[in-house]
């Protein structure tokens, strides 16, 4: 693996992961959480979740570069021969759930956005289209990272063009009555309100994911100590501010009441698409629909990238079936990792939007970013001379504040989704157990040996 990923490049992973098709499909989703632009508080609460959280991964980013990310965290953070080997075994086995799913929903996103230039697709197409797609993405990842980066900053610049070209139109026709118009009681406090505060800060985190995404190609950053915080603090901040402005930027110029609930108005699935066309047509819409699918494939592109990199760290470990740990022979990337993640994708791109979200999520949240949270809590207490070239700022402070966010987003979830989660999660442990006990290691190494 060679370290040729700089600051510019990482930067520029991340972004392009965050940004992708997240706030151009999910709008309706969030203003249909609440019934109003009164959800918007929901990317409140997921901000400041996910920028306490970025603190997280870049202490933990910097002291232990490597790729895989998470499943290294959790290793060393609970003990790699103990409590480590089972955290390292339920993150991978979560992982390969809510990677392809997240993945997948980029896949999903640009099949809704076609379909504002290829009227009357049908759920056959839309199939097609998403399996073309992702065997695309495959071939363009197939080859070795030098090129790899080139391919991520140009498609960085596609996203940010897109990006700007919707925050300038909605800048300039901006309208505060219509972006401020808010139902009567919308801030009425209810049980009711707190579900879909929940619901809302679900979508707003699902836009966010991606702002750790250098850390799982750790093995190919260059100065990981000083690229890898820098780089998630600068994409986390940046994309911030631009996600407030696209929405801002929409929802001034369309009507909420236009596309929300989601489900009963079609064109929802299109909604930036409709948002230029009433403002210059439908040609200046469908060139800007074209620039939104090239953001949508370079999310999809970020994270394939490196989601591939974890089976094939966990692997090389010991902890994941030994295949996946095979780089190609003259390359050098993981391939087999990397097939079995983008078939996986391209299957659960068959799944609605929706779901996919909240799966996702759910499956992700206590493992990786609560699991997470203890690991770098146990490093401090366990390994206080361990370099460190990132330090979080006010610790413990920003970790308690991302812990509470956390269980507030899983425990709003709806009932059956976690259901889902914690029963998948149940089975990962019974797997572990089943796994230990044949190879004779933790927790049976003693009692077999």
């Amino acid at each position: 693996m060679v370290r040729r990923f700089g600051l510019l490049h990482a930067t520029a992973l991340n972004m392009t992961n965050m940004i992708g098709i997240g706030p151009f499909i999910t709008i309706p989703l969030l203003m249909s959480a609440l019934g109003g632009p009164q959800a918007m508080l929901g990317w409140v609460v997921a901000l400041i979740t996910v920028l306490c959280d970025s603190t997280v991964w870049s202490e933990l980013g910097a002291a232990m570069p490597g790729s895989g990310g998470s499943f290294g965290y959790l290793r060393q953070g609970y003990g790699a021969e103990k409590v480590g080997r089972l955290m390292g075994f339920l993150f991978v086995w979560q992982f390969v759930l809510s990677g392809p799913l997240e993945i997948a929903s980029g896949y999903i996103g640009f099949s809704h956005y076609l379909g504002y230039i290829w009227k009357g697709i049908t759920p056959g197409q839309t199939m097609l289209v998403i399996t073309i797609i992702g065997l695309v993405n495959l071939a363009l990842l197939y080859r070795r990272i030098k090129s790899i980066a080139a391919i991520t900053v140009a498609l960085w610049i596609g996203t940010i063009v897109t990006v700007v070209a919707v925050i300038v139109t909605g800048a300039m026709h901006f309208d505060a009555k219509i972006a401020f118009d808010f139902p009567p009681g919308a801030f009425t406090f209810s049980l009711g309100f707190l579900l879909g505060l929940g619901t809302a800060s679900r979508v707003g985190a699902y836009d966010y994911l991606g702002y750790y995404d250098v850390c799982y190609i750790g093995d190919e950053v260059e100065n990981p100590g000083r690229v890898i915080p820098r780089s998630i603090l600068i994409s986390t901040i940046a994309v911030a501010l631009i996600y407030v402005a696209i929405n801002f930027s929409i929802i001034g110029v369309v009507p909420w009441r236009e596309f929300v609930p989601v489900e009963s108005h079609p064109q929802a699935d299109f909604v930036v698409s409709i948002f230029m066309e009433r403002i210059y047509g439908s040609g200046v819409a469908t060139i800007l629909t074209a620039m939104i699918l090239w953001t949508a494939f370079g999310s999809v592109f970020a994270l394939l990238l490196g989601y591939s990199r974890v089976p094939y760290a966990a692997a090389r470990g010991g902890y994941f079936f030994k295949v996946f740990a095979r780089l190609h022979p003259s390359q050098g990337f993981p391939y087999v990792s990397l097939v079995v993640l983008g078939v996986l994708s391209i299957v659960a791109g068959f799944v609605s939007l929706g779901m996919v979200i909240d799966a996702l999520l759910t499956t992700r949240i206590l493992v990786q970013f609560i699991g997470q949270i203890g690991a770098v809590t146990l490093l401090r207490r366990r390994a206080p001379d361990m370099p460190r070239p990132y330090r979080m700022w006010l610790y413990p402070l920003p970790s308690l504040v991302a812990l509470l966010g956390w269980i507030f987003i899983f425990a709003t979830t709806p009932k059956l989704v976690i259901a889902f989660g914690l029963g998948a999660l149940l089975l990962g442990v019974l797997c572990f157990g089943v796994w230990s006990w044949k190879a004779r290691t933790w927790p049976f190494a003693e009692s077999l040996g």
